[in-house]
């Protein structure tokens, strides 16, 4: 059995290393990564183009964020409810203000 070739672009970074220090990423920090996986345009597109795409990438990071931020939400409202049902309200309370 043969596995094949793999073509491995030259031109794109196929390794990044982000980090924060004592927090964890934002929604914001998120999505930016996220949509410069999704969004690319060519150095040598038309400048109408790159502009299109730039516009595009805003856009969809404003909506990846937005989604992101609801999923946060909804995490602790599970969490919270957890709690709740384990009998730690305390500690549900803790969760619920964050």
């Amino acid at each position: 059995m043969s596995l094949g070739s793999m073509d491995i672009p030259q031109h794109k970074q196929l390794v990044e290393v982000r980090t924060t220090q004592n927090r964890g990423f934002t929604p914001e920090e998120v999505a930016q990564v996220c949509v410069q996986k999704i969004v690319s345009v060519s150095d040598t597109a038309p400048p109408a183009i790159r502009e299109q795409a730039k516009a595009f990438a805003d856009n969809i990071e404003e909506v990846v964020t937005f989604y992101m931020k609801r999923a946060i939400e909804s995490d602790r409202t599970s969490v919270y409810n957890a709690l709740n049902e384990a009998g730690k309200p305390d500690l549900a309370e803790l969760i619920r203000r964050l």
